[in-house]
């Protein structure tokens, strides 16, 4: 729900979602890696590590760590983006089920406990 601050200002919640916010559908490996992305991006915040660090870490460049961090992934694969989630440390489970409703969707799970 809107809320309106000044003349014409309007502020409006974000549902955690931007893109979704925005009106941009993305396909399902758009989403998933938006998803490994966000939970890169949180893993560096919360371990206090620079791009730098976390470039050696991925043995990649800090330009490449600093794209997944501003969302741009059009040149990462959700494979390459998995790789790097283990190789921050993190496991990463696979769950499939079915969705007779519709069409399935991708979904991702990160315990708070994975920053640690």
């Amino acid at each position: 729900m809107p809320i309106y601050r000044g003349d014409n200002d309007q502020v409006v919640e974000s549902s955690g979602n931007v893109f979704h916010d925005l009106g941009i559908e993305l396909n399902a490996e758009e989403e998933f890696k938006n998803a490994i992305a966000k939970e890169i991006t949180r893993l560096i915040t919360a371990r206090g590590y620079t791009q730098k660090k976390v470039a050696e870490m991925l043995g990649t460049d800090q330009a490449k760590v600093s794209q997944i961090t501003r969302g741009r992934l059009s040149g990462f694969s959700a494979e390459r983006l998995i790789r790097f989630l283990l190789s921050l440390g993190i496991n990463v489970d696979v769950h499939l089920s079915t969705n007779r409703d519709r069409e399935g969707r991708v979904t991702v799970h990160a315990p708070m406990a994975a920053c640690g």
